[in-house]
């Protein structure tokens, strides 16, 4: 087994004292998420050819300018804000959101994700303080359970962007004086506080808190680190990959055909194609875990084999799940996915041959109809059944809602649902991401659960249950009450009309330290 890396920043939070007078300040851009965010919404911003050839042109410029010293980020941020003249507010929020999905989600680094819990269990005040923007930031925050956020801000009047910013900005000394408001303002001492960043333009907030943590920091910051005994700690989690990683991921993807190519001896010679993709199953899931470096931390194993046949749930983090789940379950099983992977040369032919059944999500009608196959299956073949409750995969280790399908099929079937756990996939790969890379994966197995006593009737409440099965053991908050009922289509635009309403509401014109709630 693996030895887990140390992570000093992380143990030395554990030990730390608890009480919401202690404050744990981030840094955005290169302390919670691996690079830029401003660069990933200029790249978004040019594949969307919402630029100018103007526009590209005086971009670079400023830039390459702000890089050589000659402008600060005063200049920097001036120059964007005169791009942003004329914009609806609105319609840069909904831009973040989208930013956020597609591009920075994927970078968020799982260490700091872990510190920030820690930081949050013992009762601390976690803010971001940053000089990236709130539309930058805030579905971050959101998905980090952060509600303050310092940052620094556009000028709007009546809901549009003026091509001014609003100063001063949160940027050095500014940085100071958005860490001075929050303790004002919830009584902190920020002489007991931290400050995680990852750049020696935060110098004079690294010196204000009384426990300065580097995090990945550049060589200016790193230096002065060493000077002043500041603890520092670096991650490889999230950046740009190597070469191994790129060749460990290909390897590990096309073992997929090379394991089913070594059982075909054996379904040539015994005529049984179960016990061939049952060797072909295990033997994928050993090398591809391997090749990739994941190592699984199993906790109550026993479960996986108790029980069987029955219908296997899993929270769907990674494309990482299926070569985890292969490890794990490795014989006897079939599974679900969507129509669109049957099309794929070579891998859905091995899939549907492997026993998956492939479905239309779109077409609930259909998806019923298709999955009784997997009826069959179990009843008859004693076969248990893989299927991801989620549908899809998740953008964040945050569970989703979960679909009825795999409940209907455990109920149809008569036989139990074992519950397995998955904590921490995204570590190797999350979502949109196609290098996977090595760590230590937490699987729990939970005790199966007896559907025969289950009606339609009740569906739903075993649903809320067994979801929240899940969320406890993730750490996650639970659902109350009874699961609401699927919203009908005319319900939709209505719904979709209040959400896009829900953010120009809450945006009010703010001073760049004016906290912000995600």
């Amino acid at each position: 087994m693996r030895v887990p890396r140390p992570q000093p920043h992380l143990e030395e939070v554990l030990a730390s004292e608890p009480g919401s007078h202690i404050a744990a300040l981030f840094d955005f851009d290169g302390t919670i998420i691996s690079g830029y965010s401003a660069t990933a919404m200029l790249r978004e911003k040019f594949q969307r050819r919402e630029m100018s050839v103007e526009e590209i042109a005086e971009t670079a410029q400023v830039v390459a300018q702000h890089s050589l010293g000659n402008i600060g980020f005063s200049g920097l941020m001036s120059a964007a804000a005169k791009f942003m003249k004329g914009v609806e507010e609105e319609s840069f929020v909904e831009f973040g959101e989208q930013l956020y999905k597609k591009h920075i989600a994927r970078k968020i680094y799982p260490e700091t994700r872990a510190i920030i819990e820690a930081h949050q269990a013992k009762g601390h005040r976690v803010a971001i303080i940053s000089s990236a923007t709130i539309y930058q930031i805030e579905p971050t925050a959101r998905d980090l359970g952060i509600t303050d956020i310092k940052c620094s801000a556009y000028e709007i009047e009546d809901g549009v962007f003026t091509g001014e910013i609003v100063r001063p900005l949160c940027f050095g000394e500014g940085k100071v004086l958005a860490a001075e408001e929050l303790a004002a303002e919830y009584g902190l001492d920020l002489g007991q506080s931290f400050f995680y960043s990852d750049s020696d333009d935060d110098i004079e907030l690294l010196e204000r808190v009384g426990k300065p943590r580097p995090l990945n920091p550049n060589m200016k910051l790193k230096g002065i680190a060493d000077e002043r005994n500041w603890p520092v700690q670096r991650f490889a989690s999230r950046g740009t990959p190597s070469w191994v990683d790129y060749t460990r991921t290909i390897y590990a993807t096309g073992s997929l055909i090379g394991a089913f190519a070594a059982g075909l001896p054996i379904w040539a010679l015994t005529r049984s194609q179960r016990e061939a993709v049952n060797f072909s199953m295990g033997l994928f899931g050993d090398f591809a875990t391997a090749i990739t470096g994941v190592e699984l931390e199993v906790e109550d194993e026993r479960h996986l084999w108790s029980s069987r046949p029955c219908v296997f749930i899993f929270n769907h983090q990674s494309k990482a799940d299926v070569m985890i789940l292969a490890k794990l379950i490795r014989r006897d099983m079939g599974g679900v996915g969507k129509k669109e992977i049957k099309d794929i040369p070579i891998l859905g032919k091995l899939m549907e041959w492997g026993g998956t059944v492939f479905v239309d999500r779109a077409d609930g009608k259909s998806a019923i109809k298709a999955m009784e196959p997997l009826v069959d299956a179990i009843r008859k073949e004693g076969k248990s059944i893989c299927i991801a409750p989620e549908g899809t995969r998740s953008l964040t280790p945050k569970l989703e809602p979960f679909k009825k399908g795999a409940f209907h099929l455990a109920m149809q079937a008569g036989v139990p649902l074992v519950p397995i756990v998955i904590h921490n996939a995204t570590d190797v790969a999350p979502k949109n991401e196609f290098v996977m890379r090595p760590a230590t994966v937490r699987v729990t197995v939970l005790p199966p659960v007896d559907t025969s006593g289950w009606s339609v009737r009740t569906l739903n409440a075993h649903v809320r249950d067994v979801r929240n099965m899940f969320l406890r053991t993730l750490g996650q908050a639970e659902e109350e009450g009874e699961v609401p009922p699927p919203k009908s289509s005319e319900a939709k635009p209505k719904k979709e009309a209040e959400k896009k309403a829900e953010p120009k509401a809450a945006k009010k014109k703010a001073s760049p330290r004016k906290e912000r709630k995600a």
